[in-house]
């Protein structure tokens, strides 16, 4: 897969590449100069949809409104517990 530098440093990224990643259009590419060559990685761009509900198959717990603030505290107690008893 060969290609070559456009005049203003604009290079294709083949489309085999671009698939195998789901690079679409409007994914920011994030350059960087290691040793003598360049990476580039690909990141998504911002998204406008919910993620509210996401992952909801992952859990059995349901938090109204109103528990919101506790469940959110004891989350955090107990992840620091976790973290006392397996540090990294």
């Amino acid at each position: 897969m060969n290609g070559s530098v456009g005049t203003q440093g604009q290079v294709v990224i083949d489309e085999a590449i671009r698939d195998a990643l789901g690079i679409a259009p409007g994914w920011i590419a994030v350059q960087r100069l290691v040793d003598n060559h360049v990476e580039i990685r690909f990141l998504p761009p911002d998204h406008g949809e919910s993620l509210k509900g996401s992952l909801a198959s992952h859990t059995t717990v349901t938090v109204s409104g109103d528990e919101w603030p506790e469940a959110r505290e004891r989350a955090w107690r107990d992840a620091a517990r976790e973290r006392e008893r397996f540090p990294a």
